[in-house]
């Protein structure tokens, strides 16, 4: 009966250890592919690609309905899928961005922390850049407190900090702004996210021209 027990829990977490293995690689494959359609996607194509994508995004959800992990990557993805969009198509945009708001706070409610507090990032950066009332559900202070959220949780993550300063920024704080820029680009690199670190960067580095033009 004892190696009955035994050889079950072996079984079990034998079990449990190829699937959270099957879940990283589905996760790596996933973020490799945004990276792909946030920074090597033509404007035009970029549509299709965070449609396909997204769909990939919502079948390793439904895969992993307890992973914290897949539901904040399916936001991210609708996140892109709403911006590229754009204001040619507002309604869809918006239900996109409604979507991954609501994952995020799902995902917040079970999990804060969960990738070093990426909901937090992401539904900051929703809350500060769509519209608010009677068109969207955007408000600057919500967006505010959960970037400086993300900020307390990844205080040296690239993320977080360039969040942060593109809204500094936008809110006219030039000079905070540029000081959370610098704060990104000294961001520990991120193993296996090469190719999204190097875009990140050259983002980060337009908002920074940007900030540090104000300030002459």
């Amino acid at each position: 009966m004892k190696r009955w027990m035994i050889y079950t829990c072996l079984a079990l977490l034998t079990s449990a250890a190829f699937a959270d293995e099957m879940l990283d690689n589905d996760l790596a494959t996933l973020q490799h592919a945004w990276a792909k359609a946030t920074y090597q996607t033509s404007k035009d194509q970029q549509e299709a690609a965070f449609k396909s994508l997204s769909e990939q995004a919502h079948h390793l959800t439904t895969q992993h309905p307890e992973a914290n992990e897949a539901m904040i990557w399916e936001a991210i993805v609708l996140s892109g899928y709403a911006k590229s969009m754009g204001p040619l198509q507002p309604l869809s945009a918006l239900k996109a961005a409604e979507q991954a708001r609501d994952l995020l706070l799902a995902s917040i409610k079970t999990n804060p922390q969960a990738l070093h507090g990426s909901a937090y990032t992401t539904l900051g950066s929703l809350y500060f850049r769509v519209p608010g009332w009677p068109i969207g559900f955007g408000d600057k202070k919500k967006g505010r407190e959960y970037l400086e959220k993300a900020l307390q949780l990844n205080p040296t993550g690239i993320d977080s900090n360039y969040f942060y300063a593109d809204f500094l920024r936008a809110q006219g704080d030039y000079s905070q702004a540029v000081t959370y820029y610098q704060k990104a680009l000294q961001a520990p690199a991120r193993p296996g996210r090469e190719d999204a670190d190097a875009g990140r960067k050259q983002e980060i580095e337009e908002g920074l021209r940007l900030a540090q033009s104000k300030l002459k």
